[in-house]
């Protein structure tokens, strides 16, 4: 069953407190239980990185034994994606891409047990490994309460659903995916493009008015950071591992040969 850190993650969601989140891409654990007492939350990404599945599980129990939420960012809506990282235990779930209401729906149920979806039912971890079978009712409610289900508004598509995506039930976040969303509107890389903007001052008040919270990934660039936390995003992907440790080193060589 899952660990009390995803509960703690939507507790600060719901308080208002800003989460900021490490991005997670090599395969070794040790690079989450490095990051974990620095970050709100752990982003495992299998979208963009080669990472299987026992590399991510790994990933989850270091994050587990480290005290932090962790979520997952599976390749596609795709349910051969979907299942076995839910049944390795992810407590949480960022489903990129999506372009329709139908396809979010279809993502919800295969993320809830029945009667709230239609997962199908084999989990390992999440279950301690079938020792929580003996209460099998308790142990689905839990399941069904407390995973967090997330998709990336990142294409125009998606946007043109907003509303009908927004109302969903069993969808916990809209996720905007900046540099996607630009792109697929023809301006890629121009996060100031009035276009732009506008889509994502959307995204925040529809999501926040249907009681979804409003996550973001985002690189190293702390005044957009700062931007749209003041404009009220609850949780934020912060770049990612290989870019912390390239500019640690370029930032304290840099130091050294400037003195």
């Amino acid at each position: 069953m899952f660990s009390n850190e995803i509960k703690a993650f939507r507790a600060h969601l719901a308080s208002g407190e800003l989460c900021l989140g490490a991005s997670v891409t090599l395969t070794d654990p040790a690079v989450t239980e490095a990051l974990c007492d620095s970050a709100d939350f752990i982003w495992i990404d299998t979208e963009h990185r080669a990472m299987n599945l026992e590399s991510v599980t790994g990933h989850l129990v270091a994050a587990r034994a480290g005290r932090t939420a962790a979520l997952v960012r599976v390749p596609s809506s795709d349910i051969g994606h979907v299942k076995p990282v839910l049944d390795a235990g992810a407590p949480g779930i960022i489903v990129p891409q999506v372009r329709s209401a139908d396809e979010v729906r279809r993502v919800v149920d295969a993320c809830r047990y029945p009667p709230m979806g239609d997962r199908g039912f084999g989990p390992h971890r999440p279950s301690n490994y079938g020792r929580a079978f003996l209460d099998i009712d308790s142990f689905v409610e839990e399941m069904n309460r407390d995973l967090f289900v997330s998709v990336q508004i990142e294409h125009i598509e998606a946007y043109r659903e907003l509303d009908a995506i927004a109302a969903i039930p069993g969808l916990d976040s809209l996720v905007i995916g900046p540099v996607d969303l630009s792109g697929s509107m023809g301006v890629l890389g121009q996060l100031d493009d009035a276009g732009v903007v506008a889509a994502m001052e959307r995204i925040f008040d529809v999501g926040h008015e249907a009681g979804l919270s409003i996550g973001m990934g985002m690189g190293s660039q702390y005044a957009f950071g700062q931007r749209w936390s003041n404009r009220g995003v609850d949780w934020i992907q912060v770049d990612c591992d290989y870019s912390y440790m390239i500019s640690g080193f370029d930032r304290v060589t840099a130091g050294i040969r400037g003195g």
